[in-house]
């Protein structure tokens, strides 16, 4: 039932698809009975709370002239709330999960950019991931262009930065291609995030919460090289379909 209640809600059109409650479909799954509305609620708090934070007049020593709606939105999120990378602990499968990163305020690029995203959704900001090279982004349109933001550091990418991360992740000394900056789509979150659990599953043999993962990843994109892995760990079949592709 849960596998077909994920499959349900990821499967909705892109301007209608709730990505806070399709990921903790995902947590519901390693964590049975989560109380979902909870976490939404969280959300919806957190949001009035950054509407505020973006409302207040600044104090002398913050009116600098890069001190836009974002930039205060940011230093409310990583400053007064310490939202944060978890940088000693990376591959903690808990940074993974949106409600554990809702309660520690800890997580890696990916979880930290879906949650700064719901707020800024709800503090009336616009805001889109970016699915960019081994470190997933968030961006925010200003006039003549866009803002990147690093969600695990809190803080606004210039050119030299993302050229860093780009030959991190890459090896290729040069600016991305423009291609690798355009917003992501809320399914393709979910396929990233999704991504990340595998990663760490396979990697500690745990068959049975790999599996769990890959049944959603098969929901959300389904591929002839996931449904063999789930052949081999005895997956659900057939697995019901979100009904769009995810490119």
């Amino acid at each position: 039932m849960s596998l077909t209640l994920f499959a349900h809600i990821a499967g909705r059109p892109e301007d209608e698809l709730d990505l806070a409650e399709a990921a903790l479909l995902i947590d519901d799954a390693a964590y049975p009975g989560l109380d979902i509305p909870h976490y939404l609620g969280v959300l919806d708090r957190l949001g009035g709370e950054a509407r505020r934070a973006v409302d207040r007049p600044l104090r002398a020593a913050e009116a600098t002239p890069g001190s836009g709606p974002i930039e205060q939105l940011l230093r409310w999120f990583y400053g007064d709330l310490g939202f944060h990378g978890n940088s000693g602990d990376y591959y903690d499968p808990k940074n993974s999960y949106l409600h554990e990163v809702l309660d520690r305020r800890t997580g890696i690029p990916i979880t930290l950019a879906v949650v700064l995203l719901e707020v800024c959704w709800r503090a009336g900001l616009e805001a889109q991931g970016v699915s960019f090279p081994g470190h997933f982004l968030v961006r925010t349109p200003v006039r003549g262009g866009v803002l990147l933001i690093d969600p695990f550091e809190g803080r606004l990418l210039g050119r030299d930065d993302l050229r860093a991360l780009h030959t991190r992740a890459t090896g290729a000394t040069r600016d991305p291609e423009p291609r690798l900056l355009v917003p992501a789509q809320k399914r393709q979150i979910l396929v990233r995030l999704l991504n990340n659990l595998r990663s760490i599953y396979s990697s500690r043999s745990d068959a049975s919460r790999l599996r769990s993962v890959l049944e959603r990843m098969q929901v959300l994109a389904p591929t002839d090289e996931l449904r063999k892995e789930l052949d081999q760990l005895g997956g659900e079949r057939p697995w019901p379909s979100a009904g769009r592709d995810v490119n």
